[in-house]
């Protein structure tokens, strides 16, 4: 999924004019070593680079190799939050899901880089950073410039959309990631779309195909596998009167993305129950502050059956 809508979004790219050149960084063994060399020239001439996520290893290696002086992290992921944070207080970069553990050989193997990757983010005389995203931003790193993402283009350009009597409900990965119990997740989207009459349930391109296919037996939901970012398919329509999720991106994206057309985004806390044994320490916490953070959402009381 996550291939399918880059390859769309690059479509897009095309129609608004711009080049793109199309990588399969990650085609086999040899893959990474072809690309990063046959970027090498590119990166090292650019003056601005622009990237989406900084956690990404592959994007931290091909930051030591460029000498641009503009630097621009675009991206509307949670990640961001935690990424500028962990900026500010001059923290090594590890995704929210993942701290409070141990460090394993690849990220100790790995960890010059990811610090090399720190350094260059972080501003100075001779570079300017800039973070431009819809997620809200608290700790902000002297220097940073920190751009917000209102969705103007997607509105300008998909839409208004058609909007049906139905609710709809949006997936997360939080059980691909380890931070949710896969049955107790089952039984909350069960709950859900019992209590507010979802008909349809938009997959997380993370979202494994087993898991999928569990959810659509159990639970009689429409599975649709978006070829485009959730916030175009959903101004694009038709869409739910009502669109619910659990604490995730689209409870800031989807407000923007929508606004003015009348729909109603509804967000359900993850209950605490639902973590794993082998949950982060601070997924609690994250999670309920991604929540508490986003506007114009309405902040469902329980997950029961009507």
């Amino acid at each position: 999924m996550t291939r399918g809508q880059l390859r769309r979004m690059a479509d897009l790219a095309r129609d608004e004019g711009y080049r793109v050149r199309w990588e399969e960084a990650r085609g086999g063994t040899t893959a990474p070593f072809h690309t990063i060399g046959g970027l090498a020239g590119s990166l090292r001439r650019a003056d601005r680079i622009v990237m989406g996520d900084p956690f990404s290893r592959y994007v931290q290696l091909l930051l030591t190799i460029t000498r641009a002086r503009d630097l621009v992290v675009v991206d509307d992921g949670t990640a961001t939050m935690e990424f500028v944070a962990q900026l500010a207080r001059g923290e090594r970069l590890v995704r929210w899901h993942r701290k409070g553990g141990r460090p394993g050989a690849r990220d100790l193997l790995f960890a010059p880089v990811s610090s090399s990757a720190r350094r260059r983010l972080t501003p100075s005389d001779r570079r300017r950073v800039e973070v431009f995203s819809s997620m809200p931003v608290t700790e902000v790193p002297d220097g940073v410039t920190v751009t917000a993402n209102d969705f103007a283009w997607t509105r300008a350009r998909f839409g208004p959309p058609r909007i049906t009597q139905s609710a709809d409900l949006v997936g997360t990965s939080l059980v691909e990631t380890g931070v949710v119990d896969g049955d107790r997740y089952l039984e909350a989207v069960r709950n859900l779309a019992e209590a507010h009459g979802a008909t349809r349930y938009f997959a997380h391109r993370r979202e494994s195909a087993g898991k999928l296919r569990r959810l659509a037996a159990g639970t009689g939901l429409e599975i649709v596998r978006p070829d485009l970012p959730l916030e175009l398919i959903a101004r694009r329509g038709p869409i739910g009167r009502t669109v619910l999720s659990f604490p995730s991106t689209v409870v800031h994206t989807l407000p923007l993305a929508l606004a003015g057309t009348g729909v109603r985004v509804a967000v359900c806390d993850i209950d605490p129950s639902w973590l794993t044994d082998t949950a982060s320490p601070r997924a609690e916490g994250f999670l309920s502050g991604v929540t508490g953070t986003a506007r114009d959402v309405h902040r469902l009381a329980a997950v029961s059956p009507a």
